[in-house]
């Protein structure tokens, strides 16, 4: 392996390091769980992937044949990131979790939860999804 593959493929872990570092900071220091989703939905997801491609990048390349597994770990993190996040956020709604005050559009949320609740009682203003 050349020189500048290793050092492209160092600057690509550090720059995924980063991303993990800043996604788990981010992770503690927000305040409320809508704004803590971002965090490792966002960054640390962006991290992984950097790290598997890296991972697949260096395996493909000291191996006889591509290295497949990592790519498909990595798909399979992309695609399940904001599907988790959403699933996560629509169960704070529910459970009525505490957010900020200065959160802009706080009439929407009691909207939105009766509009997602299953035992919502319907009427005019309330449509069954």
């Amino acid at each position: 392996m050349s020189t500048v593959t290793e050092w492209v493929l160092s600057i690509l872990l550090l720059t995924g390091g980063v991303f993990l570092l800043a996604g788990s900071i981010g992770l503690v220091r927000l305040q409320d769980i809508y704004m803590r989703l971002h965090a490792p939905t966002k960054a640390s997801t962006l991290g992984i992937g950097l790290v598997l491609l890296v991972s697949a990048i260096y395996a493909t390349l000291t191996n006889d044949g591509i290295s497949i597994s990592e790519l498909l770990v990595t798909v399979f993190l992309f695609f399940t990131a904001p599907i988790t996040a959403h699933m996560m956020a629509k169960t704070a709604l529910h459970q009525r979790l505490h957010r900020l005050e200065r959160t802009q559009n706080q009439d929407l949320f009691e909207n939105a939860r009766l509009r997602l609740s299953p035992d919502a009682e319907l009427d005019d203003t309330v449509s069954k999804p």
